[in-house]
């Protein structure tokens, strides 16, 4: 098996991580492949805002468990996020933004590097107190946060046997 079609099956999204720290230089490749990823018309209208410090991981968690009711939402405390926002008015931002985080998935895996797609804060993210947060993170008023890409060493877990069996139709 070649080694891209290897990360591709080999990826899992991981919702424990250890304390230890992401060295920048790889931090850097992971936000270069979001750039390289698709996007309509090649318009790159997308944000990647990467937020290291865990206790504001964890202020921007509670914010965003607060707008949306949920009691002790953490987003998994992980060492790392990366904030995936696109203008509002962009008509494909949303796919461009997933292509990205796919990306940004893709290429953590690679590193050996856990992560996980946290989608709570499109639904929060003009909430109040979620917006002035983003403000504060450098997010501006016309971007819509699309997705979270949370990263990390995986803390250690079993081993779960792995199904998919969405549907796959071929057509002559």
């Amino acid at each position: 098996m070649n080694a891209v079609m290897e990360n591709l099956l080999t990826r899992r999204s991981v919702r424990a991580f250890e304390d230890r720290e992401i060295p920048r230089e790889e931090l850097d490749e992971i936000l270069k492949a979001a750039q390289y990823a698709p996007s309509a018309m090649n318009r790159q209208t997308w944000q990647f805002t990467v937020v290291c410090s865990r206790s504001k991981i964890q202020k921007l968690a509670e914010a965003i468990g607060k707008a949306l009711n949920r009691d002790n939402y953490t987003m998994y405390e992980p060492q790392v996020i990366i904030i995936t926002t696109n203008l509002r008015n962009a008509r494909f931002g949303v796919d461009d933004n997933a292509c990205a985080l796919e990306n940004i998935f893709l290429a953590a895996h690679s590193f050996g590097i856990g992560s996980v797609w946290i989608n709570q804060l499109r639904d929060a993210c003009d909430d109040p107190k979620v917006r002035e947060m983003l403000r504060g993170f450098g997010i501006p008023d016309d971007h819509m946060a699309y997705g979270i890409a949370a990263l990390g060493y995986a803390a250690p877990a079993p081993e779960k046997e792995l199904v998919k069996n969405g549907k796959i139709v071929f057509v002559d």
